[in-house]
C-alpha cells in the first residue's frame, strides 16, 4: 500500500512547478518531498540532496570566532587566498595524498562549485580549438549546468562498461578530435560511490599528458573510501590521485563533507605547480596579462566570480587542515557514520528486491559511504524515482547524472536511527505491491 496516493503526488509536482518528476533535478525532488511532508505531516526518507548529516567541526567554528574577534572582518581577503590557508593546504595534500604542491598553487574558492566554474573557464580558454570538457560519468549534474551557463560544450560516457584497461581505448576515442580541454570526474564518485583504481588513474594521467588535457579531480568525498584506512597523516596508504601520473591536474578539495562545513562554502583548488607556471598566449591575448595559468586563473577569472573567499572561513578551514595533519582531528573516523548508514540502508533495500546498480570497482566490491545506487527489476530509473516518492522515499534518477544504467542515486546523509524501521516497513510494502503486480 502506497504512503502517498497518485493524486497527491501529482498535486505536489504541479504545485512545486515540476514538469517531469521522472527526470527531476535534486532541487525539484526536494521541493516535492517538502510539499508532501508539509501537506500530510508524514516524514520522508530523504535520499535526494547530498547535504552533510553530521555537526560542523567545532575546531573550525572556534577558529572563525577568534578570527572575527581579531577584527579581520573589516578587510578584503586577498584574491589568491590567505597565507595561513595556503600553507595548511600544501601541508594537508602532502600528509594525506603524498603529493608536493607549493602554497602558492593552493587557491581558496567559495565551495568546489566556484572552483570548477573558474577551472572550466581557464581550461577552455587557454588554447584555441580545445574548448570542450569530457565527463567520466556518472557525475555531479551541476557541473554540466555550469557549462550551459558558459556556453561551452562537453562530451560524456558512462564508465560502467569501461573499467580497468578498457578505459584507455574509450578515452582515446573520446579525445581523438583534439578538442578536449579538460577531463572531470569525482573520486569517490557522486552518485555511484565507485572509486577509480590506480591503473585507471595512471591511464587518465598518461592520456592527459599525451593530449595536453587538464584533469579536474573532484575530491569532495576525500578519504571517505572506507575500504582502506586513510586516516594517518604522512603514512601510507595515501588517497589515490591522478597527480601521481601527470602534471596536468587541478585537485578540488571541499570542506563540506569531510568537516561537515557545507554552510560556510569553502574549498580549495590545488593546481599542479608546473601547470600553475605554464604560459598560454591565448590567455594573455584575452586578458591582457602574462597568460601564466595560475595568476590568470586567480586574478582575471576567479576574482570575477567570487571577489575572494571569506577571510574568517579561510582561517577556520586552515585550522581544521592543520589539526588533521597533526593527528588531532580524525576526519576519516568522523565521517565513517555515513558508511554505517549505507550498510544498513543497502541491506533493507536488497532484502526487498532491489540491487546495487554500480556494485563493483575493478577488483573489489564498492565501499560504503555517502552515496550508493539502486535499481529494481523491470523499472527504468525514472519510473523507480517516481514510484519511490509514493512510498515516502526521495531520490534522483541516475540518468540526470550521465549514467546509462537504470536506477536511482541514494544519499545516506539525512538518515536517522529512528527512520530505519520506517524505511524497512515501506520497502516491505513496496516489494509486496510490486510482487503482486508481476
Amino acid at each position: 500500500m502506497k504512503v502517498f496516493s497518485e493524486e497527491l503526488v501529482r498535486e505536489a509536482a504541479r504545485e512545486s512547478n515540476v514538469a517531469d518528476l521522472a527526470h527531476a533535478t535534486i532541487g525539484e525532488t526536494l521541493l516535492v518531498a517538502q510539499y508532501l511532508e508539509r501537506k500530510t505531516g508524514i516524514p520522508f526518507i530523504r535520499m535526494d540532496q547530498g547535504s552533510p548529516g553530521l555537526p560542523a567541526n567545532r575546531y573550525g567554528i572556534e577558529a572563525e570566532k577568534r578570527a572575527l574577534d581579531s577584527g579581520i572582518g573589516s578587510q578584503y581577503p586577498a584574491a589568491a587566498g590567505m597565507r595561513e590557508l595556503k600553507e595548511a593546504a600544501s601541508r594537508f595534500v602532502k600528509a594525506f595524498i603524498d603529493i608536493d604542491i607549493t602554497p602558492r598553487s593552493c587557491v581558496p574558492t567559495v565551495g568546489s562549485v566556484a572552483g570548477s566554474f573558474g577551472s572550466f573557464i581557464a581550461c577552455c580558454q587557454r588554447q584555441k580549438g580545445k574548448d570542450k570538457v569530457l565527463f567520466i560519468d556518472p557525475g555531479f549534474p551541476i557541473q554540466k549546468s555550469q557549462l550551459r551557463v558558459l556556453g561551452l560544450e562537453w562530451k560524456e560516457f558512462d564508465i560502467y562498461d569501461f573499467r580497468g584497461e578498457a578505459l584507455r581505448a574509450k578515452l582515446e576515442e573520446m579525445v581523438a578530435d583534439g578538442d578536449i580541454a579538460a577531463i572531470i570526474y569525482s573520486n569517490p564518485n557522486n552518485p555511484a560511490w565507485i572509486s577509480l583504481e590506480e591503473e585507471e588513474l595512471e591511464i587518465i594521467g598518461e592520456i592527459a599528458t599525451k593530449h595536453d588535457i587538464i584533469v579536474l579531480e573532484d575530491l569532495a568525498y576525500f578519504a571517505m573510501d572506507n575500504r582502506r584506512d586513510l586516516s594517518h597523516p604522512y603514512e601510507p596508504p595515501y588517497v589515490r590521485t591522478v597527480a601521481r601520473y601527470t602534471d596536468n591536474y587541478i585537485l578540488m578539495l571541499s570542506s563540506s563533507k569531510i568537516f561537515s562545513y557545507a554552510g560556510q562554502r569553502m574549498a580549495l583548488v590545488c593546481i599542479s605547480d608546473r601547470l600553475y607556471e605554464r604560459q598560454f598566449p591565448d590567455l594573455a591575448a584575452r586578458y591582457h596579462d602574462t597568460g601564466v595559468f595560475g595568476p590568470t586563473f586567480i586574478a582575471s577569472i576567479l576574482y570575477m566570480i567570487t571577489s575572494g573567499a571569506t577571510a574568517t572561513t579561510q582561517l577556520g578551514y586552515a585550522e581544521m587542515l592543520n589539526l588533521s595533519c597533526e593527528g588531532k582531528i580524525n576526519f576519516v573516523e568522523d565521517t565513517k557514520e555515513y558508511a554505517i548508514r549505507a550498510q544498513k540502508m543497502k541491506k533493507i533495500f536488497c532484502d526487498n528486491g532491489f540491487r546495487i546498480t554500480y556494485p563493483r570497482d575493478v577488483k573489489e566490491e564498492i565501499g560504503d559511504g555517502f552515496f550508493f545506487s539502486l535499481s529494481y527489476p523491470g523499472m527504468t530509473g525514472g519510473e523507480l524515482a517516481v514510484e519511490l516518492i509514493h512510498y515516502g522515499v526521495s531520490s534522483i534518477n541516475l540518468d540526470t547524472t550521465g549514467s546509462h544504467q537504470m536506477g536511482v542515486r541514494a544519499c545516506t546523509s539525512r538518515m536517522r536511527e529512528e527512520l530505519y524501521p520506517v524505511l524497512e516497513e515501506r520497502m516491505k510494502m513496496f516489494k509486496e505491491d510490486h510482487d503482486t503486480a508481476r
